[in-house]
């Protein structure tokens, strides 16, 4: 029964950011539908290539940063310390958002997909609060069942919104 409600809980977290990603991705589309212009900046992870995919895309004063791990030139760092791999994802992140004109104080909402949320949540939000513990945007913290690598124990996305008059 623990475990069954466990599992219907994971699946109704995962249906509720589903929708929430439909909602901003939606959303997005409606200002490149109304002229904002897009733009694509890339990290050089070797993912970027080999899968086709950019590290943020801004559209407007919306910026998306796709999934990022605790890595650095594309190797995996504190493996097996999942408060380390999260303080990096969070360093990247904060990289691509800087790239593309904005900063951590502009996130509104991060996902936080952890392999084993029983025994790695608290030191993955321990890591999220120490970066965005006065932002506070809204997050969701989802288990999934393994990442592209072994080591790798979590994985960050966020969305931003900078003020209209901040521009690259």
């Amino acid at each position: 029964p623990t475990s069954e409600r466990t599992n219907r809980r994971g699946r109704s977290n995962l249906l509720r950011t589903r929708r929430t990603m439909i909602r901003v991705l939606a959303s997005a589309l409606v200002l490149v539908a109304a002229g904002a212009q897009r733009e694509n900046f890339a990290s050089g992870s070797p993912w970027e290539e080999i899968v086709g995919y950019s590290r943020c895309v801004r559209v407007g004063s919306q910026l998306f940063v796709a999934g990022t791990t605790g890595t650095v030139d594309g190797v995996v760092v504190g493996v097996g310390d999942a408060y380390a791999q999260t303080k990096q994802a969070l360093a990247n992140i904060e990289r691509a958002l800087e790239g593309a004109g904005a900063s951590i104080r502009d996130v509104v909402r991060t996902r936080l997909y952890v392999v084993n949320i029983d025994g790695d949540w608290r030191e993955v939000g321990r890591a999220h609060g120490e970066i965005f513990g006065d932002v506070k945007p809204v997050t969701a913290m989802v288990e999934v069942s393994k990442l592209i690598d072994p080591q790798m124990l979590v994985e960050v996305e966020a969305d931003a919104v900078v003020a209209a008059n901040n521009t690259c």
